[in-house]
């Protein structure tokens, strides 16, 4: 399913538990965007638009397209940094969620398969670096993206890399800096 792009209407039927013929009435009425293929104008949904539609209907999202919603894990011992991010990141239409240590990271990671995680490096008990090491070890969590937000030195930044990082941000940061990099990872659009 993570090499699939697009979803036929009878796929979606049975994601939604509807008759097809209701996905496409969906289509018609510009509810759900899709395209229609050449010749036979079967249409085709691109994933992240079926994504984008539960959302905008509170339709819950089938657990394998989870990782594709705007949900994004803050993992971050200083509150206030936490409550920055958090701010930051609501302000663009972003579901987000915060674990002050690593081991309530490993909690929520598994209970809301966020599509990005924030991570702050130098936390007490569990530490970023095993976090790291964590999700990308965990086969239903290795999708998700990992951008680390930390004031640590470009030795152990690279550590983080190496361990699978997804990208650095070092504190202090610009908010917007840090919208536009979640945004991108998450490969969502830009909403204010």
């Amino acid at each position: 399913m993570h090499d699939k792009r697009t979803l036929t209407t009878g796929e979606i039927a049975n994601y939604c538990g509807v008759n097809f013929r209701t996905v496409i009435r969906w289509i018609q009425r510009g509810q759900l965007r899709a395209y229609q293929l050449p010749g036979r104008g079967d249409n085709r949904v691109e994933i992240n638009n079926f994504v984008t539609f539960l959302r905008e209907n509170n339709i819950p999202i089938p657990r394998e397209f989870l990782h594709l919603a705007r949900r994004v894990l803050v993992v971050e011992d200083d509150i206030l940094v936490a409550q920055a991010i958090e701010r930051v990141l609501r302000k663009h239409n972003f579901d987000v969620y915060v674990a002050q240590d690593g081991f309530s990271a490993g909690s929520l990671l598994r209970e809301h398969l966020p599509c990005v995680m924030t991570l702050d490096l130098r936390m007490p008990g569990l530490g970023g670096f095993d976090v790291i090491e964590y999700v990308r070890l965990a086969p239903d969590l290795n999708l998700t993206k990992i951008l680390v937000v930390s004031a640590m030195e470009n030795i152990e930044l690279d550590r983080a890399r190496l361990l699978g990082a997804d990208d650095i941000l070092p504190k202090p940061f610009e908010p917007e800096e840090l919208a536009a990099r979640v945004v991108r990872m998450a490969g969502v659009s830009l909403r204010a």
